[in-house]
């Protein structure tokens, strides 16, 4: 279980992870943001947590609640998870198996991109959210350098595969990864669409939504889902597969030294 007692200045529990948050100035204003995006957070989680039995998903999913009356966000959150289906041909679904509606797919990356939005609403233009190594920027770095985001080897995690150099005027400000490494076989997909080639992927792009859902979507469709998006979508892919091998476009720096996590 995450603590209080456990968490790093600047830091709080969200959606079963631990969200961390970076901004330029003082510590007071880095203190702010934090608690300005873990406000963001606790609204999301209440709106479309499955784990909370109070929350308006909870009440969709039981049948007490019609769609239709939910809330505008959650309503719009249901939509982009279907636009999304639609886009990557079924291999990301808001759909569970038995039939609930599962927002988790999108919730975190609209939980980080509106989290962001309010911390740059501050006037702070250098920032960062971290969500579980989920990761969205602004600018760079206090010290000006950009922001460097590492990739976790899923056999072990204390070792990187790889890292991104994100913000600073790029083109690629989010990164986020997919698996099966840590959380076993959590991610869904149309029996026609599963294809178990990569236990792990790792996506960059200019927003987290896409950066996100195309991770998933390339886990759960395999080769075939990340051929189409890479040819449709601005992204860039890193992708482990079952053998440990690798699979990464152009964009994922070549050379990788593995260093030891601290």
């Amino acid at each position: 279980m995450i603590t209080d007692r456990t968490l790093p200045p600047n830091a709080f529990a969200a959606m079963g992870t631990v969200v961390s948050v970076r901004a330029g100035g003082s510590d007071v204003v880095a203190a702010r943001a934090t608690a300005v995006a873990a406000s963001v957070f606790e609204r999301w989680d209440r709106r479309c947590s499955l784990y909370r039995p109070d929350s308006e998903l909870s009440r969709v999913a039981r049948g007490e609640l019609a769609l239709i009356d939910a809330s505008v966000a959650l309503r719009d959150a249901y939509a982009l998870a279907v636009e999304w289906r639609g886009r990557t041909g079924g291999a990301f679904t808001p759909h569970r198996a038995d039939g609930v509606i599962d927002l988790n797919g999108v919730v975190k990356a609209l939980a980080i991109a509106e989290a962001g939005e309010a911390i740059a609403a501050m006037g702070v233009d250098e920032w960062g959210v971290d969500a579980g190594g989920d990761v969205l920027v602004s600018g760079v770095r206090a010290d000006g350098s950009a922001w460097i985001i590492g990739i976790v080897d899923p056999r072990d995690p204390r070792t990187l595969l790889a890292s991104m150099a994100l913000g600073g005027g790029g083109a690629r400000r989010a990164v986020a990864t997919s698996g099966t490494a840590e959380r076993g076989d959590h991610i869904w997909s149309p029996t026609d669409v599963g294809d178990a080639s990569f236990v792990q992927v790792s996506v960059a792009a200019g927003d987290i939504v896409t950066a996100d859902i195309m991770a998933t979507a390339i886990v759960a469709g395999g080769v075939a889902a990340l051929d189409e998006a890479t040819g449709r979508e601005q992204i860039d892919v890193l992708a482990v597969r079952r053998d440990g091998t690798l699979l990464a476009t152009p964009g994922w720096p070549r050379a990788a030294t593995n260093p030891r996590v601290a």
